[in-house]
Protein backbone atom coordinates (compact mmCIF):
# COMPACT_ATOMS: atom_id res chain seq x y z
CA UNK A 1 0.00 0.00 0.00
CA UNK A 2 1.14 3.54 -0.76
CA UNK A 3 0.20 6.44 1.47
CA UNK A 4 -0.94 8.34 -1.62
CA UNK A 5 -3.97 6.03 -1.76
CA UNK A 6 -5.49 7.75 1.28
CA UNK A 7 -4.29 11.32 0.67
CA UNK A 8 -7.13 13.85 1.05
CA UNK A 9 -9.56 10.96 1.44
CA UNK A 10 -12.10 9.59 3.90
CA UNK A 11 -11.15 6.60 6.04
CA UNK A 12 -13.99 5.00 7.99
CA UNK A 13 -13.45 3.38 11.35
CA UNK A 14 -15.64 0.28 11.39
CA UNK A 15 -15.79 -0.74 15.02
CA UNK A 16 -18.40 -1.74 17.60
CA UNK A 17 -18.35 -2.25 21.37
CA UNK A 18 -17.22 -5.72 22.37
CA UNK A 19 -20.60 -6.42 23.98
CA UNK A 20 -22.56 -5.40 20.88
CA UNK A 21 -24.05 -7.93 18.45
CA UNK A 22 -22.38 -5.82 15.76
CA UNK A 23 -18.98 -6.89 17.10
CA UNK A 24 -18.75 -9.85 14.75
CA UNK A 25 -16.34 -10.15 11.87
CA UNK A 26 -19.06 -10.84 9.29
CA UNK A 27 -21.07 -7.80 10.34
CA UNK A 28 -18.03 -5.55 10.52
CA UNK A 29 -17.06 -6.75 7.04
CA UNK A 30 -20.53 -5.91 5.72
CA UNK A 31 -20.32 -2.42 7.24
CA UNK A 32 -16.85 -2.01 5.71
CA UNK A 33 -18.11 -3.10 2.30
CA UNK A 34 -20.93 -0.55 2.49
CA UNK A 35 -18.43 2.20 3.35
CA UNK A 36 -16.08 1.34 0.50
CA UNK A 37 -19.02 0.99 -1.85
CA UNK A 38 -20.02 4.57 -1.13
CA UNK A 39 -16.58 5.98 -1.72
CA UNK A 40 -14.44 5.61 1.39
CA UNK A 41 -10.76 5.20 0.48
CA UNK A 42 -9.73 3.11 3.45
CA UNK A 43 -10.74 1.54 6.76
CA UNK A 44 -9.64 1.55 10.37
CA UNK A 45 -10.31 -1.78 12.07
CA UNK A 46 -9.87 -3.31 15.51
CA UNK A 47 -8.81 -6.92 16.25
CA UNK A 48 -7.12 -9.50 14.04
CA UNK A 49 -10.39 -11.31 13.33
CA UNK A 50 -12.07 -8.22 11.90
CA UNK A 51 -9.03 -7.25 9.86
CA UNK A 52 -8.68 -10.75 8.44
CA UNK A 53 -12.34 -10.96 7.42
CA UNK A 54 -12.38 -7.51 5.81
CA UNK A 55 -9.14 -8.22 3.96
CA UNK A 56 -10.69 -11.42 2.62
CA UNK A 57 -13.82 -9.59 1.47
CA UNK A 58 -12.27 -6.41 0.10
CA UNK A 59 -8.87 -7.41 -1.22
CA UNK A 60 -6.27 -4.68 -1.36
CA UNK A 61 -8.24 -1.80 0.19
CA UNK A 62 -6.02 0.21 2.60
CA UNK A 63 -6.47 -0.91 6.21
CA UNK A 64 -5.25 0.83 9.34
CA UNK A 65 -5.23 -1.90 11.96
CA UNK A 66 -5.15 -1.82 15.72
CA UNK A 67 -5.95 -4.07 18.63
CA UNK A 68 -7.50 -2.53 21.72
CA UNK A 69 -6.39 -4.44 24.79
CA UNK A 70 -6.62 -3.35 28.40
CA UNK A 71 -3.92 -4.29 30.92
CA UNK A 72 -4.32 -3.67 34.62
CA UNK A 73 -2.34 -0.65 35.79
CA UNK A 74 -1.85 0.82 32.30
CA UNK A 75 -3.82 3.49 30.44
CA UNK A 76 -2.34 2.54 27.05
CA UNK A 77 -4.76 0.25 25.19
CA UNK A 78 -4.31 0.87 21.43
CA UNK A 79 -1.93 -1.86 20.23
CA UNK A 80 0.05 -1.65 23.47
CA UNK A 81 2.69 -4.30 22.68
CA UNK A 82 4.57 -5.82 19.78
CA UNK A 83 2.56 -9.00 20.29
CA UNK A 84 -0.64 -7.19 19.28
CA UNK A 85 1.10 -5.40 16.40
CA UNK A 86 2.36 -8.70 14.97
CA UNK A 87 -1.10 -10.27 15.15
CA UNK A 88 -2.82 -7.48 13.25
CA UNK A 89 0.01 -7.31 10.72
CA UNK A 90 -0.38 -11.02 10.04
CA UNK A 91 -4.14 -10.50 9.71
CA UNK A 92 -3.56 -8.10 6.83
CA UNK A 93 -3.24 -4.53 8.14
CA UNK A 94 -1.21 -2.14 5.97
CA UNK A 95 -0.66 0.44 8.70
CA UNK A 96 -0.30 -0.43 12.38
CA UNK A 97 -1.93 2.14 14.66
CA UNK A 98 -0.39 2.38 18.13
CA UNK A 99 -0.74 4.59 21.16
CA UNK A 100 1.83 7.30 20.44
CA UNK A 101 2.00 8.82 23.90
CA UNK A 102 4.88 8.53 26.32
CA UNK A 103 2.74 6.74 28.90
CA UNK A 104 4.06 3.47 30.36
CA UNK A 105 3.34 0.30 28.37
CA UNK A 106 2.78 -3.27 29.55
CA UNK A 107 5.82 -5.52 29.92
CA UNK A 108 8.18 -2.52 29.90
CA UNK A 109 8.05 -1.95 26.15
CA UNK A 110 8.79 1.59 25.00
CA UNK A 111 7.55 3.60 22.04
CA UNK A 112 10.82 3.80 20.15
CA UNK A 113 11.54 0.09 20.38
CA UNK A 114 7.96 -0.78 19.42
CA UNK A 115 8.12 1.39 16.30
CA UNK A 116 11.51 -0.02 15.36
CA UNK A 117 10.29 -3.61 15.63
CA UNK A 118 7.07 -3.00 13.70
CA UNK A 119 8.93 -1.36 10.83
CA UNK A 120 11.94 -3.67 10.90
CA UNK A 121 10.43 -7.07 11.69
CA UNK A 122 6.96 -6.65 10.21
CA UNK A 123 7.72 -4.23 7.40
CA UNK A 124 4.62 -2.14 8.16
CA UNK A 125 3.94 1.58 8.31
CA UNK A 126 3.22 2.94 11.79
CA UNK A 127 0.55 5.46 12.75
CA UNK A 128 0.89 7.07 16.18
CA UNK A 129 -2.35 8.04 17.89
CA UNK A 130 -1.52 11.11 19.97
CA UNK A 131 -3.14 13.67 22.24
CA UNK A 132 -0.64 16.54 22.36
CA UNK A 133 1.97 18.24 20.22
CA UNK A 134 4.73 17.03 22.51
CA UNK A 135 3.69 13.41 22.08
CA UNK A 136 3.45 13.91 18.33
CA UNK A 137 7.04 15.19 18.28
CA UNK A 138 8.25 12.27 20.41
CA UNK A 139 6.46 9.81 18.13
CA UNK A 140 7.97 11.38 15.03
CA UNK A 141 11.43 11.17 16.60
CA UNK A 142 10.71 7.49 17.30
CA UNK A 143 10.27 6.95 13.57
CA UNK A 144 6.50 6.71 12.98
CA UNK A 145 5.28 7.30 9.44
CA UNK A 146 2.19 9.33 10.31
CA UNK A 147 0.40 10.68 13.36
CA UNK A 148 -3.28 11.04 14.21
CA UNK A 149 -5.14 13.34 16.58
CA UNK A 150 -7.04 10.29 17.80
CA UNK A 151 -6.46 10.68 21.54
CA UNK A 152 -7.16 14.42 21.79
CA UNK A 153 -9.70 14.73 24.60
CA UNK A 154 -9.35 11.11 25.69
CA UNK A 155 -6.29 11.17 27.96
CA UNK A 156 -5.83 12.55 31.46
CA UNK A 157 -3.80 15.44 30.06
CA UNK A 158 -6.48 16.42 27.53
CA UNK A 159 -9.73 15.29 29.18
CA UNK A 160 -10.84 18.93 29.53
CA UNK A 161 -10.71 19.33 25.73
CA UNK A 162 -13.33 18.30 23.17
CA UNK A 163 -12.49 16.72 19.81
CA UNK A 164 -12.12 17.20 16.92
CA UNK A 165 -8.65 18.49 17.73
CA UNK A 166 -8.34 21.12 15.02
CA UNK A 167 -5.89 23.18 17.07
CA UNK A 168 -3.71 20.13 17.65
CA UNK A 169 -3.97 19.28 13.96
CA UNK A 170 -2.66 22.68 12.87
CA UNK A 171 0.09 22.67 15.51
CA UNK A 172 1.38 19.26 14.39
CA UNK A 173 1.23 20.20 10.70
CA UNK A 174 3.23 23.34 11.41
CA UNK A 175 5.85 21.46 13.44
CA UNK A 176 6.27 18.12 11.65
CA UNK A 177 6.90 17.02 8.08
CA UNK A 178 5.06 13.69 8.23
CA UNK A 179 1.39 13.11 7.30
CA UNK A 180 -1.13 14.08 9.97
CA UNK A 181 -4.50 12.32 10.13
CA UNK A 182 -7.44 14.09 11.75
CA UNK A 183 -9.33 11.51 13.77
CA UNK A 184 -11.68 11.75 16.69
CA UNK A 185 -14.88 13.71 17.11
CA UNK A 186 -15.62 14.48 13.47
CA UNK A 187 -19.41 14.54 13.51
CA UNK A 188 -20.38 16.17 10.23
CA UNK A 189 -19.19 16.27 6.60
CA UNK A 190 -18.41 19.96 7.07
CA UNK A 191 -16.04 19.20 9.95
CA UNK A 192 -14.32 16.64 7.74
CA UNK A 193 -13.95 19.21 5.00
CA UNK A 194 -12.58 21.73 7.50
CA UNK A 195 -9.94 19.24 8.66
CA UNK A 196 -8.76 18.71 5.09
CA UNK A 197 -8.71 22.47 4.46
CA UNK A 198 -6.53 22.87 7.55
CA UNK A 199 -4.03 20.48 6.01
CA UNK A 200 -4.98 17.03 7.28
CA UNK A 201 -3.48 14.32 5.10
CA UNK A 202 -6.72 12.36 5.48
CA UNK A 203 -9.64 12.11 7.87
CA UNK A 204 -10.89 9.17 9.91
CA UNK A 205 -14.57 9.14 10.84
CA UNK A 206 -15.98 6.48 13.11
CA UNK A 207 -18.99 6.89 15.40
CA UNK A 208 -20.66 9.51 13.20
CA UNK A 209 -20.94 6.88 10.45
CA UNK A 210 -20.76 3.45 12.07
CA UNK A 211 -21.56 4.06 15.75
CA UNK A 212 -25.05 2.60 15.89
CA UNK A 213 -24.80 1.63 19.58
CA UNK A 214 -23.66 5.11 20.63
CA UNK A 215 -26.27 6.87 18.50
CA UNK A 216 -29.11 4.85 20.01
CA UNK A 217 -27.79 5.51 23.52
CA UNK A 218 -27.67 9.23 22.80
CA UNK A 219 -31.30 9.30 21.66
CA UNK A 220 -32.41 7.12 24.57
CA UNK A 221 -30.63 9.30 27.15
CA UNK A 222 -32.80 12.23 26.09
CA UNK A 223 -36.00 10.22 26.07
CA UNK A 224 -35.51 8.60 29.51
Amino acid sequence: MKLEQIKSKLIVSCQAPSDSPLHHEKIIAAIAQACIGRGAAGLRLDTPAHIREVRHCLGSIPIIGLWKRQFSGYDVYITPRFQEAMAIAQAGADIIAIDGTIRPRPHGENLKELVKRIKGELGKLVMADVDTLNNAIVAAEAGVDLVGTTLYGYTQETQHLSPPGFSLLTDIIEKLDIPVICEGGIQTPQQGKTALELGAYAIVVGAAITGIDLKVQAFQSVID
